[in-house]
């Protein structure tokens, strides 16, 4: 799978750009170093719970190991399983992992935010947008944990969330949205880079 890089600007929800601008202030306070995820506080964290998940990452293991630790209730719903204490790559199964996990090994590599957008299709065949920012913290340059914001949003209004993954194959297809919400092209997702590196 190959990444684009971009600036954040290309991050379309406004709380997930505020999740982001949290993080880029702390990052740019020391580049040498990730930051600390005990120092990471949105204003908004509490509103966005729901659509949250935490993940701890061993990084001594090749491919990297990504743990969930806690998962928002409609990422559950949507996945029709709760993840905690999984890993990742078991819990979203064979046949997502292939997509799912290289875009958290790059985040994890880059040790940069790193956002996508999928389109997916519910059970009744309404397109639904797939949203997921990942934001690495850590020690020095190791990752060692990730929280992700996961949206889903539908232009058409009212859709299932319920087992949407289990129902969609993103594999076939990762994309890339601008402030106007394009219709879905084959684009790559985006490792955001930072304005003047």
């Amino acid at each position: 799978m190959e990444f684009q890089s971009a600036t954040p600007a290309v991050v379309v929800a406004i709380r997930q750009r505020d999740l982001l601008n949290t993080w880029l202030r702390l990052y740019l306070r020391n580049e040498d170093d990730l930051p600390g995820i005990s120092g990471y506080e949105p204003e908004r964290l509490k509103e966005e719970a729901d659509d949250l998940v935490y993940y701890t990452i061993e990084a001594s293991c090749t491919p990297p190991v990504v743990t969930i630790q806690s998962e928002g209730t409609r990422m559950s719903s949507a996945y029709g399983a709760i993840g905690k204490g999984r890993r990742l790559d078991e819990y979203v199964g064979p046949r997502l992992a292939a997509s799912v996990m290289p875009v958290y090994h790059l985040c994890i590599e880059r040790r940069r935010p790193v956002y996508t957008v999928s389109h997916l299709k519910d059970g009744e065949g309404r397109e639904v947008e797939y949203e997921r920012l990942l934001l690495p913290f850590g020690h020095g340059s190791t990752v060692t944990d990730i929280i992700a914001s996961l949206k889903t949003i539908s232009m058409e209004g009212r859709f299932e969330l319920r087992d949407l993954m289990k129902r969609t194959d993103i594999v076939n297809s990762p994309s890339c949205a601008g402030r106007d919400r394009p219709r879905p092209r084959k684009r790559a997702p985006l490792s955001l880079g930072l304005v003047g590196r």
